[in-house]
């Protein structure tokens, strides 16, 4: 654990849960997450606890194949879209402190109704990006 107790804001110091349960500080910046990635042995079992806001929608698909992804609605109003068995599903999320529960390996991205900002708890270990899902098999 950092002995830099806080307060800190996740958007500017996002924080990693190691397996042990230990809490480790990350300035966000530049190389963030091939950061992640190398001071966290490829973030494996490692989850991060941050939080992102976005008025466009996102430029690109993620995957988080080693787990599931909690994503709490702040404030703001957006369609989170995943892909479940070859076609999107879209779940409006509107009302602060609802959110989203996304299954490990589904692809998904996020479309913005209004400026949002939401809590991004993350299984960092493999996640994927990609312009488009890959078409399943």
């Amino acid at each position: 654990m950092s002995n830099d107790i806080g307060p800190h804001r996740l958007a500017e110091v996002p924080a990693v849960l190691s397996p042990d349960n230990s809490a480790h500080l990350r300035p966000a910046g530049e190389d963030f997450y091939a950061t992640l990635e190398r001071d966290f042995d490829g973030f494996r079992g490692h989850t991060l606890v941050m939080t992102h806001a976005f008025d466009t929608p996102w430029p690109s698909w993620e995957c988080h194949p080693h787990g599931d992804e909690l994503v709490y609605l702040l404030e703001g109003d957006t369609d989170f879209v995943l892909r479940v068995n070859g076609a999107d599903v879209t779940v409006r999320v509107r009302e602060p402190g609802s959110y989203v529960l996304v299954p490990r390996n589904t692809w998904h991205t996020a479309r913005p109704h209004a400026p949002t900002r939401m809590l991004f708890i993350t299984p960092g270990e493999g996640t994927l990006n990609e312009p488009h899902p890959p078409e399943q098999e």
